[in-house]
């Protein structure tokens, strides 16, 4: 560098070189040098899509000045589309003629601005600022923060805090300090030490963590052979924490390891661990509680994206089995299996008939002719009839429930919307309800068919009108006020009409 500054500043007197000098070696000048920017970038490019992206989240770039912002953007433009990242910096001052006119903003639009940032959906991945936005900004989906610029006491804090509002699946902000500014983050803050580490955590701490966090999660399923794939494994994992206390225990601490796993990812230290870290994943999501008994339970939570990441890349699908038994269940199976007496015939048959009860599980038929199958098995189980006693009277079972399906769909295809609407007001009739059923069913009838129209179930202005008309038709027979009555009968119509 000397060489070359000597060179090029060869007929400068001594006055003039010393002041070339003092304004080419400020620390700006380093920070925003090309070759620099285009490192920190194409790092930036690869940390997002690694980690950042997959999970959902955006980031802010603070750069050291407001053509540094500039610089930035023009070089992130090689890895994201120009809409991904918006430059929000101050414009009100005297020069920059160039930067106001490409990045002056009202105050509505970058409030609209921010506004698009928090969209998950919007393509806006990237603010990238200098002093704007570093304090009192409220964006919950800012995971990340990519940090290129002095900042200490107050202000670092509260920039680090940009990053640390609640937002779903998220369980920690980051900052990827490329200016130094944490190589004593003790000293740029002036707070307590111990305090600021409960605030602040070096990945290289968490790598040192991470033996110890999985060692102890594992310790849940001492003896467990882990080598073991599938249900067998799973149930093997699932006897070791058969309480609720042993299930609350692993959690937690499988929670503190995949916090750890989840800022991490993908750094190559997590190699080693990895077959350990899926197979406990697998066994937490096999045993974690869902529906209203998991709510409130803050250690029982939704899996990180690095996570899911590496069970769908174990998770292998060969295509779908096409040359599976068929099992027809018809006048002609139960009198081949009359003829045939094939016991194998006749518990496929018996499967089909469990299959088909629990299809029509609401209908009283069929809860009877599935208690009739359940006696007629524990009857064979007991030795109590012979094979043949037990087809001839299954077979009359697929019998009677072939018939019910005929029944049944027969019913299905007769009932008309007038039907169906003269069936509710009957259930729903109490006292108030006028005798004429059939008067008001039919009234109901005529002036929804003249106001409906086809698909009108799915605009507005058809649902409109046609709620319009029932509201109506109740008014004149003084039923308007049951809301529970208009509710379910705007269903029927909607259904058969």
């Amino acid at each position: 560098m000397d060489e070359e500054f000597e060179r090029i500043t060869n007929e400068l007197d001594e006055d003039a070189k010393i002041t070339l000098s003092n304004k080419a070696a400020k620390m700006l000048e380093f920070l925003k040098s090309p070759d620099r920017i285009t490192t920190i970038c194409k790092d930036i490019a690869q940390h997002y899509r690694d980690k950042v992206e997959p999970q959902g989240f955006k980031a802010m770039i603070v750069t050291p000045d407001r053509e540094a912002c500039h610089l930035y953007k023009l070089e992130l433009n090689k890895y994201f589309p120009d809409s991904a990242s918006a430059v929000v910096i101050s414009t009100s001052g005297k020069g920059d003629d160039e930067l106001k006119r490409l990045y002056s903003l009202t105050k509505d639009e970058q409030e609209k601005l921010i506004e698009k940032f928090n969209k998950p959906e919007s393509e806006l991945k990237f603010l990238i600022v200098t002093a704007k936005l570093l304090t009192g900004f409220d964006s919950p989906i800012l995971q990340t923060m990519y940090l290129d610029k002095a900042l200490k006491d107050h202000t670092l804090l509260q920039a680090i805090c940009r990053t640390n509002r609640k937002f779903p699946n998220k369980t920690f902000g980051r900052i990827v300090d490329y200016f130094g500014v944490f190589d004593d983050a003790a000293k740029a803050l002036e707070f307590d030490e111990e305090v600021m580490s409960k605030v602040i955590t070096n990945l290289n701490a968490l790598i040192e963590e991470l033996p110890k966090a999985m060692e102890e999660t594992l310790t849940h399923f001492a003896g467990v052979d882990r080598t073991i794939d599938g249900f067998d494994g799973l149930q093997a994992a699932q006897n070791a924490i058969d309480t609720n206390e042993k299930r609350d225990a692993f959690a937690a601490d499988y929670r503190r390891l995949a916090n750890i796993w989840e800022s991490l990812s993908p750094d190559p230290s997590l190699e080693p661990f990895r077959n350990d870290y899926k197979w406990l994943s697998n066994v937490y999501q096999s045993v974690k509680p869902s529906g209203p008994e998991a709510l409130g339970k803050l250690i029982w939570l939704s899996m990180g994206a690095q996570t899911k990441r590496i069970m769908y890349e174990n998770i292998h699908v060969e295509g779908i089995h096409t040359d599976m038994e068929e099992v027809v269940l018809d006048e002609a199976m139960v009198s081949a299996l009359m003829d045939k007496k094939d016991m194998k015939a006749a518990k496929r048959m018996e499967r089909e008939l469990i299959k088909r009860f629990k299809k029509h599980a609401d209908k009283p038929i069929f809860i009877e002719l599935s208690k009739r199958l359940e006696a007629l098995r524990d009857k064979a189980e007991q030795g109590l009839i012979t094979s043949i006693e037990f087809i001839k009277e299954l077979c009359q079972i697929a019998r009677e429930t072939l018939q019910a399906e005929k029944m049944e769909a027969n019913t299905e295809v007769r009932k008309t919307g007038k039907e169906a609407l003269t069936e509710l007001f009957m259930e729903l009739r109490t006292e108030d309800t006028p005798a004429v059923v059939g008067r008001i069913v039919t009234d109901i009838d005529s002036i929804v068919k003249i106001v409906r129209f086809p698909g009108w179930q799915t605009t507005n202005a058809g649902e409109r009108e046609v709620q319009k008309a029932l509201r109506k038709t109740l008014l004149k027979y003084k039923l308007h006020k049951d809301e529970n009555l208009f509710s379910k009968a705007y269903l029927y119509i909607r259904e058969y009409y």
